[in-house]
């Protein structure tokens, strides 16, 4: 394995990992926003009413996208395996 080898296969994991977890973290994001603005409006500062709905989203994401990202990382494990079984 030379480094052009190694380098396609980070390149291909760090791409794999953003990909995978894009939709989770943009549905924090969204939930995040929403949740400061009400907060924002109704003046109601409570740190823990931030954290039950991001995580109620995130699992709800996760369930809907749970084989969009199996299929990725299935991909990214075939990829690599199939590298190791070549011998480089």
């Amino acid at each position: 394995m030379n480094e052009a080898d190694a380098l396609e296969i980070v390149h291909r994991t760090v791409a794999t990992v953003l990909v995978v977890s894009g939709p989770l973290v943009g549905a924090a994001m969204i939930v995040g926003v929403a949740v400061a603005l009400l907060q924002a409006l109704t003046q109601v500062q409570e740190t823990t009413l931030t954290f039950v709905p991001k995580i109620i989203a995130m699992v709800v994401v996760l369930g809907l996208s749970a084989p969009f990202i199996g299929s990725k990382i299935n991909n990214l494990a075939q990829f690599v395996y199939a590298r190791i079984e070549k011998g480089y």
